[in-house]
């Protein structure tokens, strides 16, 4: 019996599609390759609304404009999903410089974190102690910090093929400092941006206090790596060197946004939905067209090559841009909540949020049989150069709708690029190749039409195996 059941698993990894299948692949890459709307899509997005972080107009401009694109599309059902969002405003441009004695200065390239409060209005300036790491602080204790800048300055691993482990090992440093600091009595904190590269491009990000009193939170600023650098040379020759810094940033109530969802009802299974994705909105610096613009127009156009290509499918086919992925998660947590409310059975969710480069393949988060079942598409996707099929995380906003039955998936385009874009000023349409994000959304779709052809746990097969 059990040597049935291996041969049946093995079978099933190798034979669970037909040479339609490779057939039908082709056409929607020739269709995106040769007609595809996604890059058209973004240019209108980042260059005619611009960024659009959470409760600012350009957020709301671009959730009227990709309705309204989906309107076009003609599909069965578009609508937006009311979710309340923060509204965190950056105000006037930062200002930052290195005091290497009175009187000599040298100016330096800061922006201050997602969600972190504002300076006093004459700034910041006091001693600096750099640090590597959020467990130092507890060893360098009160009496050192205690009146100081602290400076995050631990790098991004370099040595990681995959970007995304070097950004999730460094991260912290953001995402805690300031609430860390704030237990020592320091007065602000500087923080080394996550990119791999020198530049002068300082990346944002969200910083949490946590439970934090509001008259205790400190400031929080990211540097860019060139002065990073910089900085520590500076220390290291110098103790007493000082960093000044004045930042007007301030949180305000909470706003009124959507999440903007469009469909294609299912023609023979309707309750089964498939969700495919990226969030709307970005930070402020630059126009968000990686983050996550791409992930966007490459979702709406996953619909779009699937009527274009002719394929009807028999699952309901749903398109979500979400709200505040960036600083608050609102839209993916309500979606998943009004999902589970309403009863929805969702099958599979997909989310491109890795950038728009050259697609490689897919993570997922599933079953082992749901996983070796996709596995057995994998040879479909290598005429296209796509091997990549691991497992591993999907997608922040969809990952609320896991539930142990649902698969997830994210998009993982070549990440090599990713991180010198990442929440920086740089991340602007100039910087997207059309060939590139027209692949990924080809890819998107492709791996949309096999799940919804034979969905998953229930497939129909020919092999016979007898004991």
């Amino acid at each position: 019996m059990k040597q049935s059941l291996f041969l049946l698993g093995f079978l099933l990894t190798f034979q669970l599609y037909s040479q339609s299948d490779a057939e039908t692949i082709k056409t929607i890459y020739n269709t995106s390759l040769s007609n595809g709307q996604s890059y058209q899509w973004l240019d209108h997005l980042s260059n005619q609304i611009g960024s659009r972080l959470s409760g600012s107009l350009g957020a709301e401009r671009a959730v009227q404009y990709t309705r309204e694109e989906l309107d076009k599309l003609g599909l069965d059902k578009v609508w937006l999903q009311p979710v309340m969002v923060p509204k965190w405003v950056r105000g006037n441009p930062e200002f930052a410089y290195i005091e290497t004695e009175p009187g000599k200065t040298i100016s330096v390239n800061i922006c201050a974190l997602g969600g972190s409060v504002a300076t006093a209005p004459q700034g910041i300036k006091a001693n600096v102690i750099e640090v590597q790491s959020l467990e130092e602080l507890e060893i360098l204790g009160r009496e050192k910090l205690e009146g100081k800048i602290v400076f995050f300055n631990r790098p991004m691993d370099e040595t990681q093929i995959n970007t995304f482990n070097a950004y999730g090992g460094c991260v912290d440093q953001r995402g805690s400092g300031a609430k860390e600091a704030t237990k020592y009595g320091a007065v602000g904190v500087i923080v080394r941006s996550m990119n791999l590269r020198l530049d002068d491009f300082p990346h944002t990000g969200g910083t949490n206090y946590g439970d934090t009193p509001i008259n205790q939170r400190i400031p929080a600023a990211a540097i860019s790596t060139n002065h990073a650098e910089l900085l520590s040379s500076l220390l290291k020759l110098d103790t007493n060197v000082k960093l000044y810094f004045k930042q007007n940033c301030q949180q305000l109530e909470d706003v009124q946004s959507y999440n903007v969802i469009g469909e294609i009802t299912g023609s023979e299974f309707p309750k089964e939905i498939i969700v495919v994705g990226g969030h709307l909105d970005s930070w402020d610096l630059g126009d968000g067209s990686h983050d996550d613009g791409a992930g966007c127009t490459q979702s709406m156009d996953v619909v779009r090559l699937l009527k274009e290509s002719g394929i009807r499918p028999k699952r309901t086919i749903r398109v979500v841009m979400f709200m505040n992925e960036e600083n608050g998660m609102r839209g993916g947590n309500e979606y998943a909540k009004v999902a589970k409310q309403n009863g929805e059975k969702h099958i599979f969710a997909l989310e491109s949020d890795s950038g728009g480069f050259t697609p490689r393949g897919f993570s997922f988060d599933s079953s082992d049989a749901s996983f070796n079942q996709i596995l057995s598409w994998k040879s479909l996707f290598e005429p296209y150069l796509i091997h990549y099929f691991e497992r591993g995380g999907s997608g922040a906003d969809i990952g609320p709708l896991k539930d142990g039955t649902v698969v997830l998936a994210g998009l993982r385009p070549d990440s090599q690029r990713y991180f010198d874009y990442h929440h920086a000023a740089n991340d602007t349409f100039d910087a997207i190749n059309k060939r590139e994000l027209e692949l990924g959304a080809a890819t998107m779709t492709s791996l949309v039409y096999l799940v919804d052809k034979y969905g998953f746990n229930n497939i129909n097969t020919k092999i016979q195996i007898k004991d």
